[in-house]
């Protein structure tokens, strides 16, 4: 598995119903698309109380030659490029994606924290911390499901919570605290529905 994300930033006075459009419009064209695990199109509002307007998709990808074949081989990553320009794309190894307890309920809002792996710290621990975290986040009854996955160039995890209520004021929502951890930051997101 492989987790993959490019975020658009947006200006201020962005039309929003522009993505949102996009999304309704478009969003479906990856419904089964072989290789792809889950997609979740991750819309941040400064009209919702965000500092910043952003598109930020999040890809899960069973299949790299899938990934690569939306990517640059002109099977959907195209329309990205020719509408905002070409965005960095984040990647990450993937660790675990585990069902929520509201797995079956439309999720409308998401959480993406990362979370840097303490210094010198063994792999093996750090995965095991993190996949506590994303069970014990998984057993709340408004998580649809949540993911983590690693960066190894710099040992840092993201971990994306979708959920099926607004995520707990001063919590941050995520998949919750870290023993031993660098630290990290947590950023909240609207998204719609994904179709898996």
């Amino acid at each position: 598995m492989i987790a993959a994300q490019y975020e658009i930033a947006l200006p201020a006075d962005y039309d929003m119903a522009v993505i949102h459009r996009r999304i309704a419009e478009r969003g479906s064209a990856l419904d089964d698309r072989a290789g792809l695990g889950l997609k979740a199109y991750l819309v941040r509002d400064v009209a919702d109380g965000s500092p910043v307007n952003a598109y930020a998709p999040f890809y899960l990808w069973r299949d790299p030659a899938a990934l690569a074949a939306f990517h640059w081989e002109g099977q959907g990553f195209g329309g990205i490029v020719r509408d905002f320009g070409r965005p960095a794309v984040r990647t990450w190894i993937g660790g675990r994606f585990v069902r929520g307890e509201g797995f079956g309920e439309v999720p409308g809002h998401a959480v993406k924290d990362t979370v840097r792996f303490a210094p010198g710290s063994d792999p093996a621990h750090e995965a095991a911390e993190l996949d506590r975290l994303v069970h014990k986040a998984a057993a709340d009854p408004h998580t649809h499901s949540v993911a983590w996955a690693v960066d190894p160039t710099v040992w840092e995890a993201v971990v994306l919570r979708l959920l099926t209520a607004p995520p707990e004021t001063g919590t941050g929502g995520g998949a919750g605290g870290r023993n031993g951890a660098e630290g990290g930051s947590a950023t909240k997101w609207a998204t719609s529905p994904p179709r898996r």
